[in-house]
């Protein structure tokens, strides 16, 4: 995915700029075929990232790939999360104090980590089909992103600060959005700070 100082060295998307200002960039993004895992970072003591290593193991990234054939893949960049709020499957109950409110139903964060396959793949057929049923291999379809570029640490605070920022920057110009954002994260753990590529991308109509 890259070195310390930044330099992208594998595949990424394909896409096309339709628009471009000093704040954003309206991209068509290709039709794709994706892996992609979902969950709650309580699976994974906390970590928002935990899907990883599940993805990582899917296409082999990490030592031998568990797929059915089983078959190396390229890893490629970016490595694109989106989160969201669920109901929890239970209600909680707390006890108050006598005549308060005695019960409710709490939400947890669900994320869905997902790996772009290489462009070779043209089908979700086609690619390795994984043994983790865990991961979900599927066809995207090419759609409008409005898309904002930053560096440093893509911590979810600031990813959610460039989205609302993004967000009406969209609104302002008459773009309809068609979606909650999505993080686009272009660099390893051990890129230094100064020199990682993170992208904010929210679909439009």
């Amino acid at each position: 995915m890259g070195s310390v100082l930044g330099r992208i060295s594998v595949e990424t998307p394909k896409y096309q700029v339709l628009s471009s200002s000093a704040e954003y960039e309206i991209r068509h993004y290709a039709p794709a075929v994706v892996a992609e895992v979902t969950y709650t970072p309580s699976q994974f003591d906390g970590s928002r990232d935990g899907g990883f290593r599940v993805l990582a193991d899917y296409i082999g990234a990490l030592g031998n790939p568990k797929n059915a054939k089983p078959e190396k893949i390229a890893m490629t960049a970016p490595v694109i999360t989106k989160s969201e709020k669920i109901a929890m499957t239970a209600p909680v109950i707390t006890q108050g104090p006598p005549g308060g409110g005695g019960g409710g139903r709490e939400e947890e964060e669900a994320v869905t980590m997902r790996f772009v396959l290489p462009a070779k793949y043209g089908s979700a057929e086609e690619a390795p089909k994984p043994l983790d049923e865990r991961v979900v291999v599927r066809e995207e379809e090419g759609r409008k992103y409005g898309v904002v570029r930053f560096g440093g640490v893509a911590t979810e605070g600031a990813a959610r600060e460039k989205a609302e920022r993004l967000r009406e920057w969209l609104e302002r110009d008459g773009h309809k959005v068609a979606g909650e954002f999505v993080l686009a994260r272009y660099n390893p753990p051990w890129t230094l700070p100064p020199f990682r590529t993170n992208e904010v991308m929210i679909p439009i109509e």
